[in-house]
């Protein structure tokens, strides 16, 4: 094991009932004996995030399901500082959905961007219900090729499981993904379930749950793929 051990935030209100919640720990350790690393492992409830200082000591950001949060600024203002300090991130489910709610309000300068759970009435709700929830579902995924996340796979063709009802708003996808956002991953319906950024080192969000494949003795690319990031940028 790597004598400094890496230290991953995971944003979120943790909740032992979640099972994401449970999943998450138990990835990052999965993957930690994969490479051969030490990490320590730390829950940053969303509503003791009221400053970034406290954020600076973190190698790497997961922004976990189970939304909505207590405090949304408060995970909204973690992921800011994974955007902006470069740090490797990962966002799953609820993470998903409030990295592209970050990105609309602090990149695109939406300041009226709103989360169609927490605002339905919103005239610019970036995020929306789903034409059909995913919850407790398992689809395909078509991965776009050279992406981070196809690389983390190591195919372009995968199967995960959701415990999701809100998504990116057709309405606003083109907007949203005309820049350094990227769509990187679509299921059988065509319907958008990966993004990431581009002049990133590491930041991926999925409508899915990969962790849960660690319930079953599988390792998730995604969480090797974020310690791998973060193990390079402390180099």
């Amino acid at each position: 094991m790597k004598d400094a051990p890496l230290h991953l935030a995971l944003i979120g209100d943790y909740n032992p009932d979640v099972i994401a919640h449970q999943a998450i720990p138990v990835a990052l350790q999965q993957a930690a004996q994969a490479l051969k690393l030490s990490v320590k492992v730390q829950w940053l409830d969303t509503d003791a995030i009221t400053a970034t200082a406290s954020l600076h000591g973190f190698d790497g950001f997961w922004c976990v399901p189970a939304s909505p949060y207590r405090d949304t600024e408060g995970a909204l203002r973690a992921i800011r500082f994974a955007r902006e300090q470069r740090r490797p991130f990962l966002g799953t489910c609820g993470g998903f959905q409030h990295a592209v709610l970050e990105y609309a309000r602090n990149v695109l300068a939406w300041a009226d961007a709103e989360h169609g759970e927490l605002v339905p009435g919103a005239k610019r709700a970036v995020i929306t219900p789903l034409s059909c929830a995913l919850v407790e579902a398992d689809d395909t995924v078509r991965l776009e090729p050279y992406t981070r996340i196809a690389q983390a796979y190591g195919s372009v063709d995968i199967h995960e499981g959701y415990r999701c009802r809100y998504g990116i708003n057709p309405e606003f996808a083109h907007a949203l993904l005309e820049g350094e956002m990227i769509a990187s991953g679509h299921d059988a319906a065509g319907d958008l379930r990966a993004v990431e950024l581009l002049n990133h080192p590491f930041f991926v969000a999925t409508l899915f749950q990969p962790e849960r494949a660690a319930l079953k003795g599988i390792t998730p690319p995604l969480a090797i793929a974020l310690l791998t990031a973060c193990q390079e940028a402390s180099a």
